[in-house]
């Protein structure tokens, strides 16, 4: 993995794992978005991303997000090598196969 991409999906990590446990779970999931873009082509990373977004749900008592993670987190391990929708946040509002725009500093991060 390209060391800038590395440090920005780390700090995303960092970020959203310091917000779940100050209990701001939408601040993490803001970060674990960011994380998801990032790393979404890395199966551990992308099966991650979507793991803390189940626990963001949880405890924002959101069942809706907490059960859209869960089939997540399992095609994350088994099709991430495979295709991924480029810029899809991840989450369980938005369809799984739905491709979304990039910012610039994502877009130069993936490249």
């Amino acid at each position: 993995m390209r060391t800038e991409l590395g440090l920005a999906l780390r700090e995303a990590f960092d970020e959203a794992e310091m917000a779940l446990g100050r209990g701001e779970p939408n601040v993490a999931l803001t970060w674990l978005e960011r994380a998801h873009i990032l790393g979404q082509r890395l199966s551990l990373a992308h099966a991650r991303a979507h793991w803390l977004m189940l626990r963001a749900g949880w405890q924002l008592r959101d069942w809706r997000e907490v059960v859209g993670q869960l089939p997540r987190i399992f095609a994350a391990l088994l099709f991430s090598r495979l295709w991924v929708p480029l810029g899809n946040s991840g989450r369980a509002r938005v369809s799984a196969f739905q491709p979304m725009p990039l910012s610039e500093e994502l877009r130069r991060l993936l490249d």
